[in-house]
């Protein structure tokens, strides 16, 4: 069964949720941290890493106040793997079937992928109102998300891919847009650096955002 409500809490938890790629726990750990002392509670871990799985097991196990999910989830045996460390929610960059078909067997709300207006259709027919859009900025960025307002009210959406902290709020103001997904939260010198401190200073800035 689709748990919309539980997807719309997790989008409605801030302004931008954070899309992070880590390598290794000790990265992903301290990263949780300078989020949650910039005022963000919710993360997403991008499976994209060869120690994803021990970043995200850690997370949950050392930052449990952080409201963890897994992306880039792409086939049923990430998502068993997800749900079985504990995470809160998955995100997944497209609409596979057979993936959709898992998620309806799990409880781990699925945040699935959509690109155009056949992907909302066929993910409102197994009856998922909150999606992603991605890549959002190539897919047609904001115009494109407006547009598909007037003839899919029912869907909301997270956009995510391309955004930065410029192009954000033009995201925010659309009514079928309830957060947006941020890469550039995390950068990848900022991690490599250990700039925690930076980080927190780039999370704090997000809430200006949430009045968008």
């Amino acid at each position: 069964m689709v748990d919309n409500a539980a997807l719309l809490a997790v989008m409605d938890r801030g302004p931008v949720l954070p899309v992070v790629v880590v390598e290794t726990p000790e990265e992903a750990v301290s990263l949780t941290r300078a989020f949650l002392a910039g005022g963000i509670d919710t993360i997403e871990i991008t499976l994209r890493t060869k120690r994803a799985l021990d970043c995200v097991r850690a997370v949950l196990d050392s930052v449990p106040e952080m409201h963890t999910g897994a992306g880039t989830v792409v086939d049923p045996d990430q998502l068993d793997e997800a749900e079985r460390l504990g995470a809160a929610f998955a995100v997944s960059p497209g609409t596979a079937p057979r993936l959709l078909d898992a998620a309806a067997d799990h409880d781990l709300p699925l945040l699935p992928g959509t690109a155009n207006a056949s992907d909302v259709m066929a993910l409102m027919e197994r009856g998922w109102q909150a999606m992603k859009f991605f890549p959002a900025e190539p897919a047609g960025g904001a115009a494109y998300l407006k547009a598909l307002a007037s003839p899919l009210p029912q869907a909301t959406f997270c956009p995510t891919g391309g955004i930065t902290a410029a192009s954000a709020p033009n995201y925010l103001a659309l009514s079928n847009v309830r957060c947006v997904g941020g890469s550039w939260l995390a950068p990848a010198d900022a991690i490599a650096e250990a700039a925690w401190e930076r980080v927190t200073t780039l999370a704090r800035a997000t809430q200006a955002l949430a009045g968008n």
